[in-house]
């Protein structure tokens, strides 16, 4: 088998997030979708976000797609270390690693539809099914809504919820924001929902890299009674230092890695012993070729591995097929994103998914989506 063609589709897609006990929110995402064709007729899909998708569509059609032609699409190790070498030969991260990861899980989709296997199933099988936490505590909704929003997930059976904090404080400091004043604000936040969800469910808080180490820290010292499940992305730049210094000073469990996009980042996590979580994204970390790479590694320091950064329905194969996979984050705004995009995947059912038998990814591209939402 060989490729013989590789598209890349800068989208924009408005979604319409339904938060359960509020109603609906209207935005749009990005993304880029990559679809790899083969001269057995085979044809696979990936995807990327949280990036610019212009720029990967560029890169993987001008870039990447003439270096791929005529290679055999089933030798994934190959294909990565190609990649990585055209276009991240001296360590580059961000789009590069971007651009790898779209086409790395296209190619397993590929590799799933040839011999009639689920791409989880590829990845090691590890179990068939796998718990989500909902991600849902977005800055649009204020403290009543984050409670109602809260209580709702809670009756749908969720017991894994997961809210954001720091909204970009550092991102919008040249708007006179404080950012004592937005953990304060955070921590209020924050209680509302323990209090809301009962003292079982799990809660956990994402600071999206907005927070500078000493804000971080003293949200985390002054929210220890609300027994945080994890902090995650406390520090803008995921620094090693920082968050070793955090989670010793502080005991808060600690995750990241969603948006990194070469392994060693994660050893050097690891080595500082700096998290709780790794947190390697399909669609971001280089795709499914290294993101089995990195499991492999956190398990040799005794880790799990859990999905931030959402994208659940690729991630998914990730946390069921290595032996130390968790949970799959389901990221309201995304899975908005994903019914656009895709038909005939599978959602979780009180709390769970059970990951198809279906070869590949399991899921198709819906006819038209790629026309509809072109960027």
């Amino acid at each position: 088998m060989k490729i013989t063609d590789i598209r890349a589709s800068a989208l924009s897609v408005p979604v319409t997030i339904d938060v359960p006990g509020v109603g609906p929110h209207r935005e749009k995402l990005g993304c880029c979708v990559v679809e790899v064709h083969t001269d057995a007729g085979i044809v696979g899909h990936g995807l990327t976000g949280i990036t610019q998708e212009k720029a990967i569509e560029a890169i993987v059609n001008h870039v990447a797609a003439p270096a791929l032609a005529g290679a055999d699409p089933l030798a994934h190790e190959a294909r990565w270390e190609q990649m990585y070498w055209l276009m991240s030969s001296r360590g580059q991260t961000g789009y590069a690693a971007h651009a790898i990861a779209a086409i790395d899980v296209a190619l397993w989709d590929i590799k799933g539809k040839r011999y009639g296997q689920p791409v989880w199933r590829l990845l090691g099988g590890a179990r068939n099914t796998v718990p989500v936490y909902a991600t849902f505590g977005f800055d649009f909704l204020d403290i009543d809504g984050l409670k109602d929003a809260a209580q709702a997930l809670r009756a749908q059976g969720l017991s894994h919820l997961k809210m954001v904090v720091g909204h970009r404080a550092l991102q919008r400091r040249d708007q006179g924001r404080d950012l004592l004043s937005v953990i304060q604000e955070d921590e209020r936040r924050i209680r509302a929902v323990r209090e809301a969800i009962g003292e079982q469910a799990a809660l956990y808080i994402d600071a999206n890299c907005s927070l500078d180490a000493y804000h971080a820290h003293r949200l985390a010292m002054q929210t220890l009674d609300c027994r945080l499940g994890f902090f995650e992305e406390p520090v803008s730049q995921n620094d090693v230092q920082a968050m070793a210094d955090l989670r010793a000073r502080t005991g808060v469990p600690l995750a990241c890695g969603q948006n990194e996009g070469l392994a060693y980042r994660f050893r050097d996590w690891m080595v500082a012993r700096s998290v709780d979580y790794v947190q390697p994204n399909v669609v971001i970390s280089g795709g499914y070729t290294q993101c089995a790479r990195i499991a492999a590694l956190a398990a040799a320091f005794n880790l799990s591995v859990t999905n931030g950064g959402a994208f659940p329905l690729h991630n998914m194969h990730l946390q069921a097929g290595v032996h130390n996979g968790t949970k799959v984050e389901w990221h309201l705004p995304v899975v908005a994103l994903m019914h656009q995009l895709y038909e005939g995947f599978v959602e979780p059912r009180d709390g769970v998914i059970t990951l198809p038998d279906t070869p590949g990814l399991g899921f198709a591209l819906r006819p038209g989506a790629l026309r509809e939402f072109a960027a």
